[in-house]
Parts: structure tokens; C-alpha cells; sequence
């Protein structure tokens, strides 16, 4: 059972800043160049408390104190900003509870085109995967998780959300939300956000996605939606390393109140005076943004991958190797034409001395892929981590962890220019994970190889937060 709840949350108030200079992109899509231009933005940008910048003399999160003496770093400073801006009305708490309409619009990269996605924000209960009512799709790093973990406990606030996807070709959600489905699907006529009633905000981002979000008060309204959800299995698309953070500080905190993770024992006790449900303690849910797979307006970009630091790499011996379980053919670019026009397992590898299509030769990977789930060993970037990175370049899962030695990029002209500069060894240019196959190894409980899915566009961070104080 998916509990979802209503919140009041804490929103930057527009007549004290401009929305664009305070609003981010995801922590982990933040680069250092974008994090000085949001800090260049405006003093209360975002920023300041979801990545923050390291000063000299920072004490480390857990490091050992002497009597009197102060912990002073990032995450100190992000609970001493978040603070400090509720005091002086730059955030602001809603009167009551809501949940938000959220609809993002956006041209799709390299293919082109307009599209809408729609969903909403709210908070959902945090449950552990083998609860079987939310599922990932993807492994985690532990050092992400940390990082996350010090920033909630210090700050006691959710700034961004995460992305979950769920089923329902009934449009339910969308129906109560906006009236209509966002556009043509399954037979069903819709209409795009400038249809609607105006938004309560409107947010252009660096990368030109309008961002629209409509407040929802009317308990009758979030009831049913909340009613409509209770049956659904969530996926995490956005936010892995957020949510297992959360699920490991919930049990954590629900041992300390002595208060059930799971269902009240009272239903009367999650009842707040408007008569809407409420988590059992506030630790037990985080913030989320809902989205149905079944609608029109999800996009799945590849996630390429750049490998240096080998030592003595030779693009002939890697080929050589490769021919055992692909097809290689020599190409005179680095265009992605061949391999999008590739059907089947296909990489377009590029290094300094040439670029090859490598198509996969079905009985060979077979083979070296006996011990693996047929759902994974289906998917290109489980191919390409347990062939090409694993038994012939000798990268295992736990030596990328340990090294660093593999870069992951959303665009491949900065993955090829990587190689040529000398930065790096090789590239590996994938084709992206179609939604249906992250639907079949998610509920099937199998999980891919870390970063093999990048949604666009990103939920914008800022447009609401759930502070548990």
C-alpha cells in the first residue's frame, strides 16, 4: 500500500526574490561551474544548502569535538541559511495542507520536439524495498549516501524530491489534478498546461524547461487522489541515494520515539485537524514527486561512459578482445547515426586512434552472461559493465567505486572530445534504457548497473521543501 500525505510546505516567497536565481538543478547534476553561478545568483539561492561550498578549516561531519568547541562546515552552514531565511520570511511555511501540481515542458534533447510531463508533489512514506511497494532500478555509492545522511541531519529538511514513477493507464491522478491527460494517449484527447487555470508559479531553468506547479488545498480532492494511489507500486526514477538515506534515518528515528515505521496502531492518530492523514512521525516520509508511466511526456537520455587512468591501454588489443563477443566495424566519426539505426545490443566506442561500431554477437554474450538475470542480461549497459568494463578491461563495480576511473556524461560530443583531448582512455556511447525494461527489472526485484538511466528534464530544486521542524 503507497501512503501519500499532504504537507505545509516551505516556499520561497516571490515578492522577496526571483524565482529563476534561486531554484537549481539536482545536487548530483551540479557541476562546480554551476555551482558558482548559482552562488553568484543570488545570496539565497538554493545552493547554499544542498551543496554547499567547502571552506578552509571544516571539520568534518563526525568528527570529534573537544568540549566547547563548534562544528563548522558545509552542513552547519546549510541549518544556519535555512534558518536564517525563515526568520526573515525568504521561506515561508503554507497555511495549510497541499499537495502541488507540477508540469514541466520541454524540448527534447538531440531528437527534438516539444513535450509536457505532468505529476504532483507530496510526501510519501518511506518504506524498505523488501516491503515490495517501492522498488529502484539502479546500485548506489555509499559515499553519496553519507554526504546526504550529514545534510538531513543537520538542516531537518527535504530541499529536493524524489522522482517516483507508478502505473495507472486510467489517467487518475492527472484527471483530478489538471482536469485532462496532457496529450494524446491511449486514445484519451488532452490539452497542455496553457489550457489550464494559470499556475501559482512559473519557472524558466537554464536548460529552457518551464516548470509550473498549481497549489491543491481542497481535502476532497487530495483524499481522492490519495485514495487512488494506495494500490500502486512506485519506482524510483530520481533519487536512489536520497531515499535509502531516508529509509535508513526513519528506522533510525522510529527506534528513538519507540513509534511503528509502518501502519499507526490508531488511524485516528494520523488524522490532522482537516481531517487529512499525516505520517505517524515526521522522519517517516519524505518529499516526492509522483509521475504516471502510463502518460505521455517521460524521457530517457543515455548515460555515456568515459574510462581513463588504464594503464598501457591499447585500442588494438581492447578491439582484439572485444571480436570475441562483438562485431567490430570501423567508423569515420563519432556520429551517433550508426548505432541509433543498430538494432540490438550496440556501443559506439571511440578512442584516440578511431571510433568502431561493436555489435553484439547474440551466442557469445549469451555464454558470458550465463549467471545473469535474462532481464539484465537484455540490457545494453549490464553488457557493456560486465563485458567490455569487467572481463576485458578488468573494471570490476567495486574498483570503479574505489578508483573513480569512469566518468558518466549525459552529452557524447564532451565524451568523444574527452578522449581526443587526452583526458581519457575510451568512450563508451550507449543507446538509452526504454521505460518498459526499467518497469521489468524493477518489479522483478534486479537492479542495473549505477547511473544507467538519466530522466529529463530534472525536477527543479526549490519549488517547495518539507522541513520537519
Amino acid at each position: 500500500m503507497a501512503r501519500i500525505y499532504p504537507f505545509r510546505a516551505l516556499r520561497y516567497d516571490p515578492s522577496r526574490v526571483r524565482m529563476e536565481d534561486v531554484v537549481t538543478q539536482p545536487y548530483d547534476k551540479i557541476t562546480p561551474e554551476m555551482q558558482q553561478r548559482y552562488y553568484e545568483a543570488s545570496p539565497y539561492n538554493l545552493i547554499r544548502i544542498i551543496l554547499g561550498k567547502r571552506e578552509p578549516g571544516d571539520t568534518e561531519a563526525q568528527e570529534f569535538l573537544p568540549p566547547g568547541e563548534q562544528a563548522s562546515n558545509v552542513y552547519t552552514r546549510a541549518a544556519e541559511w535555512l534558518r536564517e531565511w525563515r526568520r526573515e520570511g525568504i521561506l515561508a511555511e503554507e497555511a495549510e495542507p497541499a499537495l502541488y501540481g507540477y508540469s514541466q515542458t520541454y524540448e527534447v534533447p538531440t531528437a527534438g520536439g516539444i513535450q509536457e510531463r505532468r505529476g504532483f508533489i507530496a510526501l510519501g512514506h518511506l518504506y524498505d524495498y523488501a516491503d515490495k511497494v517501492v522498488h529502484r532500478h539502479e546500485q548506489t555509492f555509499p559515499k553519496h549516501k553519507s554526504d546526504r545522511l550529514a545534510l538531513f541531519k543537520a538542516t531537518r529538511a527535504y530541499c529536493e524530491q524524489i522522482y517516483m514513477l507508478y502505473s495507472d493507464p486510467a489517467f487518475t491522478a492527472e484527471k483530478l489534478i489538471f482536469g485532462v491527460p496532457s496529450a494524446t494517449a491511449g486514445g484519451v484527447s488532452g490539452a497542455t498546461a496553457k489550457d489550464l487555470r494559470p499556475a501559482d508559479l512559473a519557472v524558466t531553468d537554464e536548460y529552457g524547461v518551464v516548470h509550473r506547479v498549481w497549489k491543491l488545498t481542497d481535502p476532497a480532492l487530495i483524499n481522492l487522489l490519495l485514495t487512488a494511489m494506495a494500490d500502486k507500486k512506485l519506482i524510483i526514477a530520481d533519487g536512489h541515494h536520497r531515499y535509502e538515506t531516508s529509509v535508513a534515518y526513519a528506522k533510525e528515528r522510529s527506534a528513538q520515539l519507540r513509534l511503528p515505521l509502518g501502519e499507526p496502531l490508531d488511524p485516528d492518530e494520523k488524522l490532522s485537524p482537516s481531517h487529512l492523514p499525516a505520517p505517524p512521525f515526521p522522519e517517516a516520509a519524505m518529499m516526492m514527486t509522483f509521475v504516471n508511466m502510463d502518460a505521455p511526456g517521460i524521457t530517457i537520455l543515455p548515460t555515456h561512459r568515459v574510462v581513463h587512468g588504464l594503464k598501457g591501454f591499447s585500442a588494438a588489443e581492447f578491439l582484439a578482445k572485444a571480436e570475441e563477443f562483438f562485431t567490430v566495424t570501423p567508423l569515420d566519426s563519432a556520429d551517433l547515426g550508426p548505432l541509433t539505426a543498430t538494432a540490438g545490443r550496440a556501443f559506439l566506442v571511440a578512442t584516440r586512434d578511431g571510433n568502431h561500431l561493436l555489435q553484439a554477437k547474440p551466442e557469445a554474450i549469451a555464454a558470458a552472461l550465463a549467471g545473469v538475470p535474462a532481464r539484465q542480461a537484455q540490457l545494453d549497459v549490464v553488457v557493456l559493465h560486465s563485458i567490455l568494463l569487467d572481463k576485458i578491461l578488468g573494471l570490476t563495480t567495486e574498483r570503479i567505486t574505489q578508483e573513480g576511473n569512469v566518468r558518466f556524461l549525459r552529452e557524447a560530443a564532451e565524451a568523444v572530445e574527452q578522449v581526443q583531448a587526452g583526458e581519457a582512455d575510451v568512450a563508451f556511447l550507449i543507446k538509452p534504457i526504454t521505460l518498459d525494461q526499467l518497469r521489468d527489472v524493477s518489479l522483478s526485484g534486479d537492479v542495473m548497473p549505477q547511473k544507467s538511466t538519466d530522466f529529463y528534464p530534472k525536477l527543479l530544486s526549490g519549488l517547495a521543501i518539507y522541513a520537519l521542524d
